[in-house]
């Protein structure tokens, strides 16, 4: 890659080709993901969505956002201090997304229901607290669907003692098609800069929720969806829709 190619436009460029990779070649992953979503939400189940550093961005994707569904439930590690009741100070560890026993306090805060649904969304789809978060889901019996990068998590080795990544455990895999390390521009003499995983992974939970919301409609259903809290009406009427999941899903200040 050239030196000029590391610029907005070459960002611009080369990022579009990838979305565009991605809208073709998951196609039918889009479908069974947007599957397990409607089938969750037809049995009034909650969508739970766990990552963690910038893949939170995409948790606020999914859960409680205008245009979004409904039922859907933010998982977070700050929970063990807002829900948990420890110590803010536990939050200061940098080590804390890799220590075990931290995903299944987390389960166990958010007290799923059986058919609830669990996204579990890391690029590099290796850190102990994202496998453990999905292991745990699946031994209650959860079904779960994954957002990460296959680039990524084949280049690496995994961390958590059973030797399995979040990819290995998802009963569907979303890919993100975002490379080794994430950044996509190549820098010369080595490096690379500018992120993909948010733009291309935004793209995924967008077309699963359209898709899952186009299967409801074509069930005769209509899918719980937000509207913005900052047109009239619209704070008021989604509390309405919220009453049905009340104590199931949070939403607290961002």
């Amino acid at each position: 890659m050239s030196v000029e190619s590391v610029s907005a436009q070459g960002f611009a460029r080369e990022s579009l080709a990838v979305l565009q990779q991605v809208i073709e070649s998951a196609r039918d992953d889009v479908a069974a993901a947007a599957d397990l979503v409607a089938e969750c939400v037809r049995a009034d189940g909650v969508v739970h969505a766990f990552g963690t550093g910038h893949s939170q961005a995409l948790v606020l994707e999914l859960a409680g956002r205008a245009g979004g569904l409904v039922p859907t439930n933010r998982l977070s590690i700050a929970d063990l201090v807002l829900h948990g009741g420890e110590d803010p100070a536990v939050l200061d560890d940098p080590l804390l997304e890799r220590r075990a026993g931290v995903a299944a306090r987390l389960y166990d805060l958010a007290a799923p229901n059986p058919q609830d649904l669990f996204v579990v969304i890391s690029n590099s789809g290796v850190n102990n607290v994202i496998v453990e978060m999905a292991l745990h889901a699946k031994e209650h019996g959860h079904r779960v669907l994954a957002l990460t990068s296959l680039s990524h998590t084949r280049a690496v080795p995994a961390a958590h003692p059973s030797g399995r990544k979040l990819a290995d455990i998802a009963d569907v895999v979303l890919d993100n098609a975002a490379p080794r390390g994430d950044s996509l521009l190549e820098l010369p003499g080595g490096g690379s800069v500018c992120a993909l995983s948010t733009l291309t992974g935004v793209m995924l939970v967008q077309m699963t929720v359209a898709e899952a919301a186009g299967r409801l409609l074509a069930a005769g259903e209509r899918p719980p969806v937000y509207v913005s809290a900052n047109v009239p009406g619209g704070f008021e009427g989604n509390l309405e829709l919220e009453k049905k999941y009340a104590g199931r899903i949070r939403r607290t200040a961002s």
